[in-house]
């Protein structure tokens, strides 16, 4: 299996080479200074006289870690989830990050399929998209910790509908039971502000009942399955886009292990893990999406294939070298 992977690693290296976009637009960067988080804003008009909308925004990074950090420490430096640090990095220790050789930080992204409005979360990607303008042109995107197996972040549209700072959680029976039995805890109330209260300093209140998007006393958990259910931000994060979003701002839950855009004319795709099990067959996915969008055509069949084994999560060309995509 290991000596698959790395021909498979090998293959999609190859042709990125040839292509120059595998890791294009991007290079070496260095370590985020502590406390500090500003949030890139993306402009998705790629042409503005003609309206062309970006499906693919961000570029490719790499850093060298330092001694003792872990690939959670570098997520949370580079406004990553672990699961990104690991999906892109396969073969590297994650505990035990060789400080010789850097890593990739995939720092790029492919849109989801889905309204540029308000938020929209894809949940196999672990990851948040907000658009601040109601037209849609401008993108700020972090990373969310969702809801483990057995309490699965839902599918569905919603309002932001109340905004919270320092906010107590009332317990669930269902998770108070929970607690009960796992560490003997039973309070039925955390109050806000205390460290032992899983929201965070704020929390944005969501039309779906019993679920918000919120700050986390466990900031290993973004990047993670670990939730009730709910969106955990880094507080660094959820500060920033707390006065941003405002109450009535609309947003869907969708899942899409398997994302499909173009740049400079070349096909990307990216490919997640089906954490839910919902879409097994993720190479069959990949083919329905690029043949919606006209493209078959331009498409590499073993790049596609090798792309969607790999699943790193990072927006890979599959083109043919030779290719060219049509205008949408």
């Amino acid at each position: 299996m290991r000596d698959q992977a790395k021909g498979i690693w090998r293959r999609i290296a190859a042709v990125g080479a040839v292509c120059g976009l595998v890791l294009a637009g991007g290079g070496s960067v260095s370590r985020a200074d502590e406390g500090k988080r500003v949030l890139p804003q993306y402009d998705l008009l790629v042409d503005a006289p003609r309206g062309s909308v970006a499906t693919v925004v961000g570029a490719l990074h790499t850093y060298t870690p330092q001694k003792g950090e872990t690939f959670l420490e570098i997520s949370k430096s580079f406004d990553l989830g672990y699961n990104e640090m690991v999906l892109g990095n396969r073969g590297t220790d994650p505990w035990i990050p060789s400080t010789r050789e850097p890593v990739v930080l995939p720092t790029r992204w492919i849109l989801p399929e889905a309204p540029h409005k308000g938020l929209v979360l894809n949940i196999p990607e672990m990851r948040l998209y907000y658009f601040p303008e109601k037209n849609g042109e401008k993108l700020i995107t972090v990373p969310v910790g969702l809801g483990r197996e057995d309490w699965q972040t839902p599918q569905g549209s919603f309002r932001v509908r109340g905004k919270t700072v320092n906010p107590a959680w009332v317990i669930p029976e269902s998770i108070r039971k929970e607690r009960i039995v796992e560490n003997g805890f039973s309070e039925h109330v955390i109050p806000g502000g205390t460290p032992e209260n899983p929201l965070g300093s704020y929390r944005l209140e969501l039309t779906i009942p019993s679920y918000g998007i919120h700050g986390s006393n466990k900031p290993w958990g973004v990047g993670m399955q670990v939730s009730h259910g709910c969106l955990r931000l880094y507080n660094e994060d959820i500060a920033t886009l707390f006065p941003l979003v405002e109450v009535g701002t609309q947003g869907v839950f969708v899942y899409q292990p398997v994302k499909v855009g173009r740049s400079r004319g070349r096909v990307l795709v990216e490919v997640h893990e089906d954490i839910y099990g919902i879409q097994p067959d993720l190479l069959e996915t990949s083919r329905e999406i690029i043949d919606r969008r006209g493209w078959t055509e331009l498409v590499e069949p073993e790049l596609l294939d090798a792309v969607v084994a790999a699943r790193s999560g990072i927006p890979t060309d599959v083109s043919w070298v030779t290719a060219t995509a049509p205008p949408e």
